[in-house]
């Protein structure tokens, strides 16, 4: 016992003397983790780059959408479907190992081509038939069905990735940490949407588009080959659904329902932007995706898609037609 009480107080000083605080006091730093207000500033940037892969993806579905009142569920898998073709060019066994730029630009043109064989081979005919919206709506959803099993046989189940740009050193910029890929990522996703922007205001099948959307019958009665530009909206929304999902894909990992979990954020990002409206997609979405981000501040990250579509669920609340949209008089 007398043992014990001697070799108590050496172990107390001892444990004191090894302690972080004593440490610091001989001149050594303690490290520190990230404070709230870096976490908060790596969320942002991860919610843009989030946001603009969403926005890529949703503008051909919104522009779709305006010209032809179609609600496209099957959107996803032209998604889907672009990240798979671009993983056989890359990286599929026996396929022929093309660069991954290379193969996005050639899985741009499969997306593109896609869309309009869907619109000329599917849409155009029913169209003419008069087919209503809610056979419409019940079709594009059997179309999401068989084009995402399809891809599962010919996929499988299995993740993958591109061979390319998969391990890369973090660039800092501060607080903030983002790889070169992710960061070639947004730029190219922005410079993108940037160049649907200058094609819908400076270009005359833009202008022709915009019109499109905004009345359909007097767009026709003004000379406007209504159907030329429906085609061309398919062929740019598909095209512009397969980039997306190789810019996905590159971000995260290639799978056969890649596109389908991406839809709901689509579909809330061009709800909340407004209808119809391309620039309100891109805006929405980046809303979308920058809430989804931040919410992993205090949530779970399981939960922050909730979370997104929670903030959609408030603003539609105080401006029903979305940030972009216009009001609309019923009755």
């Amino acid at each position: 016992m007398r043992l014990h009480r001697l070799l108590a107080p050496a172990l107390a000083l001892l444990l004191v003397v090894a302690s972080p605080a004593t440490a610091s006091a001989q001149g050594g730093e303690v490290p520190r983790g990230p404070t709230f207000l870096d976490r908060a500033l790596q969320a942002l940037v991860d919610g843009i780059q989030f946001g603009a892969i969403i926005a890529i993806t949703a503008v051909g579905l919104s522009l779709v959408f305006g010209t032809t009142h179609l609600i496209n569920f099957a959107h996803g898998e032209l998604v889907t479907i672009g990240a798979v073709v671009a993983f056989f060019l890359n990286v599929a066994v026996g396929g022929p190992g093309l660069h991954l730029l290379v193969a996005a630009v050639l899985a741009v043109i499969v997306g593109g081509l896609l869309g309009g064989l869907l619109e000329l081979g599917l849409f155009r005919p029913l169209r003419r038939r008069g087919t209503g919206m809610i056979n419409f709506f019940i079709i594009t959803i059997g179309l999401s069905l068989l084009l995402r099993h399809v891809v599962l046989v010919f996929f499988d189940s299995r993740p993958g990735s591109y061979r390319e740009y998969d391990l890369q050193d973090v660039l800092t910029f501060g607080p903030v940490g983002i790889t070169p890929r992710d960061l070639t990522i947004t730029v190219l996703s922005v410079l993108v949407l940037v160049g649907v922007a200058l094609l819908l205001e400076k270009t005359r099948i833009g202008t022709a588009i915009r019109a499109v959307s905004a009345n359909r019958d007097l767009a026709e009665s003004s000379g406007i080959d209504v159907q030329r530009v429906v085609l061309v909206v398919w062929v740019l929304g598909g095209g512009l659904a397969a980039l997306g999902g190789v810019f996905f894909g590159l971000a995260e990992i290639v799978t056969w329902d890649m596109g389908f979990r991406l839809l709901l954020l689509m579909f809330a990002g061009i709800i909340l932007g407004g209808l119809g409206s391309a620039y309100g997609a891109m805006v929405g979405s980046f809303v979308i995706g920058i809430v989804a981000q931040m919410s992993s501040l205090w949530f779970p990250v399981d939960l922050q898609n909730a979370w997104a579509l929670l903030a959609l669920i408030v603003v539609l609340l105080v401006r029903p037609q979305g940030i972009l949209g216009t009001r609309e008089r019923v009755g």
